[in-house]
């Protein structure tokens, strides 16, 4: 490869809430030649994105419509409600739904929780995103359920959030296009799954042969005829009778 030629990057995308640095840096360290490029885009627009070819893989949150893509569930995070500081639940470390049904409670259009029920009253209106609910709630007129790190990524110091319990999780996943598992798209399964440089699961690794692989080799090299090794030595020279 001349100077000038460069390989083609590896298109990363990831949703609100989940941060891919860790398995960034691996893939700095193990492939520093092919350039892996971030693209944030909100969840509703993750799947379109792959089916599309504009990324090569992403880190979504589930459930999503599987047509044409597959998905490794990665961890589950879990649900918490946004309130006030000065809110009677900031008082304890857990609350169960059930204890806000009589609260006004924030469903936002791009929540990625898979409702059921929503718990608590419903606003009059739906926000447009996540942020929109977050400065309702912190004009103290409802409440907002969210995955743990969407409350920390709009973290704000009127605001804090309390694990509910009785509701929905978000599960997220590294999803990528089925007809698409590409050598480099199998390179960071393998970064996402923990394997190692070494390890015998990687894709880069000589696989061992299967005994179906086994059979049909010896039966191949007697067609061939190569003399089989006799039984009971292994160093291929007859055994001596006593």
């Amino acid at each position: 490869m001349t100077g000038s030629e460069a390989l083609p990057s590896f298109r990363l995308g990831y949703v609100p809430g989940v941060t891919p640095a860790k398995w960034v840096r691996i893939w700095q360290e193990r492939l520093p030649d092919i350039p892996l490029e971030l693209v944030q885009l909100p969840a509703a627009d993750a799947p379109g994105a792959l089916r599309r070819g504009e990324l090569d893989a992403g880190f979504v949150r589930l459930p999503i419509d599987r047509t044409d893509l597959s998905a490794i569930p990665l961890y589950t995070e879990t649900t918490v409600v946004v309130i006030p500081k000065d809110h009677a639940v900031a008082a304890v470390d857990e609350v169960a739904a059930g204890e806000l049904a009589d609260e006004v409670v924030f469903h936002p259009l791009d929540d990625t929780l898979d409702w059921e029920h929503p718990p608590g009253r419903a606003a009059i209106e739906r926000p447009a995103t996540t942020a929109d609910a977050i400065e309702l709630v912190a004009a103290g007129v409802g409440l907002l359920f969210v995955p743990q790190s969407l409350a920390r990524l709009h973290h704000r110091k009127d605001l804090t959030y309390r694990p509910v319990t009785g509701v929905p999780q978000s599960r997220v996943a590294l999803s990528w296009p089925e007809e698409a598992t590409t050598d480099r798209v199998e390179d960071f399964i393998g970064i996402v799954r923990g394997r190692t440089v070494n390890s015998t699961r990687g894709r880069q690794q000589e696989k061992k042969p299967t005994a179906r692989e086994k059979a049909k080799a010896k039966e191949q090299r007697k067609r061939a005829g190569t003399p089989a090794r006799p039984k009971g030595d292994r160093r291929g020279k007859p055994s001596k009778r006593r």
